[in-house]
């Protein structure tokens, strides 16, 4: 299963992909969230954003990104939107009544997971994400992308599970998760 989605992710490096990770304010997650949409369809790409303190890594979303996609190729997708796809692939859930408050952004102070993609020949480049941060009034900080023993426990991996693996592999335990949801689905 792990060489599986390690080919399903050197996949999707062939069309545009950008995760970044950043800190800010969150006034109004409403607005927050209309205004990283508006934008995202003015420049054509698919855009998700995810609660950091949830992600281990990037290849943690990058999976995420692999499994959404290859559901709507092959019709199998669960929800109406890639974006929420994604969403879906990243959290190890099944539901979205579920996935949204694990994985989803909250008011005020905190940690943001940005996922930029785009399947056509549309490039995200620097300049677009950083009119993105100033937009979203965020500061990138890509190191809120780096997973602990605190993201296991936050995601609901329990310290059992996590004692199955050396500290070096506690990544796979959340690239499991999101592999489940093809399976739970």
């Amino acid at each position: 299963m792990k060489q599986h989605s390690l080919s399903m992710i050197k996949k999707v490096e062939h069309m545009q992909l950008q995760i970044i990770g950043a800190t800010g304010e969150i006034p109004d997650k409403e607005l927050f969230i209309e205004n990283a949409m508006n934008y995202a369809a003015k420049n054509h790409f698919i855009l998700q954003v995810f609660n950091a303190d949830l992600i281990y890594g990037k290849t943690h979303l990058e999976s995420a990104v692999a499994h959404a996609s290859r559901a709507f190729q092959q019709n199998t997708n669960t929800t109406h939107t890639l974006a929420m796809e994604i969403l879906l692939y990243a959290s190890g859930e099944r539901q979205l009544q579920i996935a949204l408050p694990k994985m989803g952004i909250h008011k005020g102070p905190g940690h943001v997971a940005i996922v930029l993609y785009s399947e056509e020949n549309i490039q995200i480049e620097e300049p677009m994400i950083q009119e993105l941060l100033n937009l979203l009034q965020l500061k990138r900080n890509d190191t809120v992308l780096k997973g602990n023993e605190k993201t296991l426990q936050l995601f609901g991996i329990s310290e059992k599970e996590q004692q199955t693996v050396t500290q070096h592999k506690y990544q796979n335990l959340i690239l499991e998760k999101v592999a489940l949801v093809d399976i739970i689905k």
